[in-house]
């Protein structure tokens, strides 16, 4: 009998299937190997197939499509709640299985080898930021030890090192000089790093309709209008803005009973550098808006002026994500008139 749909248990090198029929009856249980899978599968007739959103599962969704199959890849919190007894690899293929016939699971977009070559872009400059960061933690705190007081940020401390280097009066050591002029070269290193990294993404911003369009949206710059795409695509699979920014964690956490609404603080959820990037373009609005007669900068002053300002900050962020689903969505470009 053939199966109608086919939960993936994907891994390194060992894959397990389970299929089912339309009536839900178990019909298909198989191991693959890796180099297997494909070949498999060809010989298949087009089914919907179900992966975990896990590491590798994009390259196979896209593959599994181009042979003609449909794909779901499915949230791994929502497929926990299907395992049925002991956690091992042909029960995890038979949640994912029971998780596809459930039609309120919101299922993850395939990303292209762009999005993905996008979002890799992205996370090397996020490490390389992050050492930079340690690294000039660990300086501080060094020179603090040798007596040298450095105050906070690293462009104050690019300026200040060489000099204290170069001071003789002071209680550091021959040694203690090699070794904080040694660590000011990485320091210098990584600020190359990430500049390349910048570089890169405003090329890309540059080369590309979608982000450059992202990019005309006031608080929106070269990381956000690539990182966005990279992570959504054309976010058609987003019925409207408000569902973007909840997906992101922009809009009010929800605790509700017996009828009577109750509104918490932002609910967190989703991409933790997103959120970061759109409350960051939205503090930039803010900031520069007192002068301005556009409706947006109207707007976010109005709302400055009778709420807190970080409340304000975050309402500016939603209606930020908002907009940006109107030009991903709909392909149209941003218009100060209408914001």
């Amino acid at each position: 009998m053939q199966a109608s749909i086919i939960g993936l248990d994907i891994a390194k090198s060992v894959f397990h299937l389970v299929g089912q029929s339309r009536s839900g009856a178990e019909v298909l249980r198989k191991k693959l190997r890796r180099a297997q899978v494909l070949s498999y599968f060809t010989q298949l007739e087009p089914c919907l197939v179900g992966i975990e959103a896990c590491g590798g599962a994009h390259y196979w969704g896209r593959e599994l499509q181009r042979l003609g199959h449909r794909l779901r890849l499915l949230p791994p919190r929502a497929v926990k709640a299907y395992l049925n007894g002991a956690k091992n690899d042909y029960n995890d293929a038979a949640a994912i299985c029971e998780a596809l016939k459930n039609p309120r699971i919101h299922a993850v977009a395939v990303k292209s080898v762009e999005q993905q070559d996008w979002q890799m872009l992205h996370g090397l400059r996020q490490a390389a930021v992050k050492q930079r960061t340690a690294l000039a933690n660990r300086l501080r705190g060094q020179l603090a030890e040798h007596g040298v007081v450095v105050a906070r940020g690293i462009g104050t401390l690019r300026r200040r090192l060489p000099e204290v280097l170069e001071e003789a009066d002071n209680a550091l050591s021959a040694l203690a000089r090699e070794l904080f002029a040694e660590q000011y070269q990485e320091l210098l290193r990584l600020d190359e790093q990430v500049h390349r990294f910048d570089q890169r993404l405003a090329g890309i911003v540059r080369e590309h309709e979608v982000p450059a369009r992202l990019a005309q949206v006031c608080g929106i710059g070269p990381l956000l209008s690539s990182a966005l795409p990279a992570h959504f695509g054309d976010a058609r699979q987003f019925g409207n803005g408000r569902a973007l920014a909840a997906c992101i964690g922009l809009v009010p956490h929800q605790h509700s009973s017996g009828g009577k609404p109750r509104l918490l603080g932002i609910s967190k959820r989703g991409n933790a550098y997103l959120r970061s990037l759109f409350i960051n373009g939205a503090r930039a609005v803010l900031s520069h808006a007192q002068g301005r007669e556009d409706r947006l900068s109207r707007w976010a002053l109005a709302l400055a002026a009778r709420r807190p300002y970080n409340v304000a900050v975050v309402a500016l962020a939603n209606k930020l994500a908002r907009i940006a689903w109107v030009v991903l969505a709909r392909g149209e470009a941003f218009d100060p008139a209408r914001a």
